[in-house]
């Protein structure tokens, strides 16, 4: 009887065709929002139980197979969506011609004596979020380690960050953030700038989770661009 009770209120709370659910009280809580991959707030135990803990972890040929599903994953659900940061935080996977070369680039990627080698001046690291239920990647997030640069200072910021379409609404890109932020303490980096559309409520929601603080709107080649800075420590 519990869990036909569940399971109703499960089908009440949560429609697959929307990106939020409605307000729920339980034990005088508010229920969590979720949107496309942010949760927000307090839930009941049902609802906790959508996201499994994750970690942050380098890329490594352990997961050679499953970046690249990680990677036509994305592919095929999101190259017709008109969506220019269909790889955000995953800088040249779309162009790599295997997960082995790109596991090489985040390599070169870490160290300002070899990160020029892949195109950058500006050396960051790469992280996969494991699932650690299942050892599944269910998303890619990197880490700059400044933002002296007239992109990454202006609009491009500390790090991007991308959810496996089937795994999202369900938390992860929150979680992400808020282990990013550790490793960005971990770093000396004091403040990080996130910034995302300003029709992107789910980015928007994800970082005002993890004490985002507004500054300014600004417009890059016809798009809106909000900044947010968000304090490690």
């Amino acid at each position: 009887m519990i869990q036909k009770i569940c399971n109703l209120l499960k089908e009440e709370l949560f429609d697959d065709d929307q990106s939020f659910i409605s307000e729920y009280s339980k034990d005088g809580r508010e229920v969590i929002e979720i949107t496309d991959d942010v949760v927000i707030g307090e839930a009941p135990d049902f609802v906790l139980s959508r996201m499994d803990e994750i970690v942050l972890v380098e890329p490594s040929l352990e997961y050679a197979e499953d970046l690249w599903a990680f990677r036509q994953e994305i592919i095929d659900k999101d190259t017709d969506n008109d969506n220019a940061d269909q790889f955000a935080g995953c800088m040249s996977m779309n162009s790599s011609s295997s997960a082995e070369e790109w596991i090489s680039i985040c390599t070169l990627r870490k160290d300002e004596k070899t990160c020029e080698e892949v195109g950058t001046t500006v050396p960051s690291h790469t992280f996969l979020a494991i699932r650690k239920s299942d050892n599944r990647i269910v998303g890619v997030i990197d880490l700059r380690h400044h933002i002296d640069h007239p992109i990454l200072g202006t609009w491009g910021g500390h790090c991007g960050y991308s959810v496996r379409p089937s795994e999202r609404r369900q938390g992860y890109a929150t979680e992400m953030l808020r282990l990013n932020k550790l490793k960005a303490k971990e770093m000396g980096i004091s403040k990080m700038l996130v910034t995302c559309d300003e029709r992107n409520a789910a980015s928007e929601k994800t970082i005002l989770a993890n004490g985002g603080v507004y500054e300014k709107t600004i417009d890059v080649d016809g798009d809106k661009i909000k900044r947010f800075w968000i304090d490690t420590e």
